[in-house]
Protein backbone atom coordinates (compact mmCIF):
# COMPACT_ATOMS: atom_id res chain seq x y z
CA UNK A 1 0.00 0.00 0.00
CA UNK A 2 2.76 2.90 0.80
CA UNK A 3 4.54 1.47 -2.17
CA UNK A 4 1.67 2.04 -4.33
CA UNK A 5 1.10 5.96 -2.59
CA UNK A 6 5.14 7.12 -2.99
CA UNK A 7 4.63 5.85 -6.49
CA UNK A 8 1.77 7.90 -7.26
CA UNK A 9 3.18 11.05 -5.31
CA UNK A 10 6.66 10.31 -7.65
CA UNK A 11 4.20 10.22 -11.07
CA UNK A 12 2.59 13.20 -10.09
CA UNK A 13 5.19 15.43 -8.91
CA UNK A 14 7.36 14.66 -11.81
CA UNK A 15 4.11 15.30 -14.73
CA UNK A 16 3.61 12.15 -15.71
CA UNK A 17 0.03 11.77 -14.23
CA UNK A 18 -2.20 15.09 -13.96
CA UNK A 19 -5.31 15.73 -11.86
CA UNK A 20 -7.80 17.95 -12.94
CA UNK A 21 -9.37 20.10 -11.09
CA UNK A 22 -12.39 21.88 -12.25
CA UNK A 23 -13.04 25.06 -10.32
CA UNK A 24 -15.69 27.41 -11.41
CA UNK A 25 -14.86 30.93 -12.67
CA UNK A 26 -17.15 33.59 -11.54
CA UNK A 27 -18.10 36.60 -13.79
CA UNK A 28 -18.27 39.85 -12.63
CA UNK A 29 -20.95 41.33 -14.44
CA UNK A 30 -21.80 45.40 -14.70
CA UNK A 31 -25.62 44.96 -14.36
CA UNK A 32 -27.90 43.52 -11.89
CA UNK A 33 -31.69 42.71 -12.78
CA UNK A 34 -34.04 42.75 -9.81
CA UNK A 35 -37.95 41.87 -9.81
CA UNK A 36 -40.20 44.21 -7.69
CA UNK A 37 -44.05 43.80 -6.73
CA UNK A 38 -45.76 47.09 -5.27
CA UNK A 39 -48.45 45.49 -3.09
CA UNK A 40 -50.37 48.22 -3.33
CA UNK A 41 -51.35 47.61 -6.86
CA UNK A 42 -49.92 43.88 -7.71
CA UNK A 43 -47.78 45.23 -10.69
CA UNK A 44 -44.26 43.37 -10.84
CA UNK A 45 -41.37 45.60 -12.72
CA UNK A 46 -38.22 44.27 -14.07
CA UNK A 47 -35.74 46.51 -13.42
CA UNK A 48 -31.65 46.89 -14.64
CA UNK A 49 -29.36 48.43 -11.70
CA UNK A 50 -25.55 49.13 -12.72
CA UNK A 51 -23.07 48.25 -10.27
CA UNK A 52 -22.47 51.17 -7.73
CA UNK A 53 -25.43 52.45 -8.89
CA UNK A 54 -28.16 53.47 -6.63
CA UNK A 55 -31.95 53.41 -7.83
CA UNK A 56 -35.33 54.10 -6.00
CA UNK A 57 -38.09 51.57 -6.14
CA UNK A 58 -41.21 52.64 -3.83
CA UNK A 59 -39.80 53.38 -0.81
CA UNK A 60 -36.58 51.81 -1.16
CA UNK A 61 -33.57 52.47 -2.72
CA UNK A 62 -31.17 50.16 -3.92
CA UNK A 63 -27.18 49.80 -4.97
CA UNK A 64 -25.87 46.69 -5.55
CA UNK A 65 -22.01 46.17 -4.95
CA UNK A 66 -21.05 43.37 -7.38
CA UNK A 67 -23.41 40.55 -8.86
CA UNK A 68 -21.54 37.32 -9.79
CA UNK A 69 -22.71 35.05 -12.28
CA UNK A 70 -21.15 31.47 -13.53
CA UNK A 71 -20.13 30.68 -17.23
CA UNK A 72 -23.17 28.88 -19.06
CA UNK A 73 -21.44 25.50 -18.72
CA UNK A 74 -21.50 25.71 -14.87
CA UNK A 75 -24.38 24.90 -12.54
CA UNK A 76 -26.29 28.73 -12.19
CA UNK A 77 -25.27 30.09 -9.32
CA UNK A 78 -26.05 34.48 -9.94
CA UNK A 79 -25.19 36.50 -6.26
CA UNK A 80 -25.43 40.47 -5.90
CA UNK A 81 -23.96 42.32 -2.56
CA UNK A 82 -26.11 44.66 -1.94
CA UNK A 83 -27.43 47.92 0.27
CA UNK A 84 -31.06 48.83 0.69
CA UNK A 85 -32.51 51.68 2.48
CA UNK A 86 -36.23 52.42 3.22
CA UNK A 87 -37.24 56.42 2.60
CA UNK A 88 -39.08 56.99 6.09
CA UNK A 89 -41.71 59.46 6.09
CA UNK A 90 -39.88 62.21 7.38
CA UNK A 91 -37.50 61.56 3.96
CA UNK A 92 -34.60 60.05 5.79
CA UNK A 93 -32.91 56.92 4.61
CA UNK A 94 -32.69 53.91 6.88
CA UNK A 95 -30.72 51.02 5.82
CA UNK A 96 -32.99 47.76 6.53
CA UNK A 97 -30.65 45.04 4.31
CA UNK A 98 -27.23 45.11 3.42
CA UNK A 99 -26.02 41.61 2.37
CA UNK A 100 -25.76 38.45 -0.30
CA UNK A 101 -28.67 38.37 -2.68
CA UNK A 102 -29.41 34.91 -4.68
CA UNK A 103 -31.56 34.48 -7.96
CA UNK A 104 -32.10 30.79 -7.19
CA UNK A 105 -33.08 31.33 -4.27
CA UNK A 106 -34.99 34.31 -4.23
CA UNK A 107 -36.98 33.60 -0.75
CA UNK A 108 -33.94 33.29 1.16
CA UNK A 109 -32.93 36.51 1.04
CA UNK A 110 -35.29 38.91 -1.07
CA UNK A 111 -36.16 41.98 0.65
CA UNK A 112 -39.52 41.72 2.04
CA UNK A 113 -41.04 45.36 3.10
CA UNK A 114 -44.85 46.26 3.59
CA UNK A 115 -45.26 47.77 0.46
CA UNK A 116 -42.58 46.27 -1.99
CA UNK A 117 -40.93 43.14 -2.15
CA UNK A 118 -37.82 43.30 -4.50
CA UNK A 119 -35.39 39.68 -5.53
CA UNK A 120 -32.56 39.44 -7.66
CA UNK A 121 -33.22 37.38 -11.07
CA UNK A 122 -30.21 37.93 -12.85
CA UNK A 123 -26.66 39.80 -13.77
CA UNK A 124 -24.96 40.83 -17.11
CA UNK A 125 -22.59 42.51 -18.88
CA UNK A 126 -24.93 45.55 -20.38
CA UNK A 127 -27.88 46.63 -20.17
CA UNK A 128 -30.33 48.86 -22.61
CA UNK A 129 -30.92 51.69 -19.96
CA UNK A 130 -27.80 54.02 -20.22
CA UNK A 131 -25.14 53.89 -17.58
CA UNK A 132 -25.53 56.11 -14.94
CA UNK A 133 -22.97 59.68 -15.48
CA UNK A 134 -19.35 58.98 -14.88
CA UNK A 135 -19.12 55.07 -15.39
Amino acid sequence: MRRNFLTFLTLLLLGGFSIDVAFAQRIENRVAVFSGIDKITGRITTFDVYVNETIQFGQLQITPRVCYSRPVTEQPKTTSFLEVDEITLEGVPRRIFTGWMFAESPGLNAIEHPVNDVWLVACKQTSDVPPPPGS
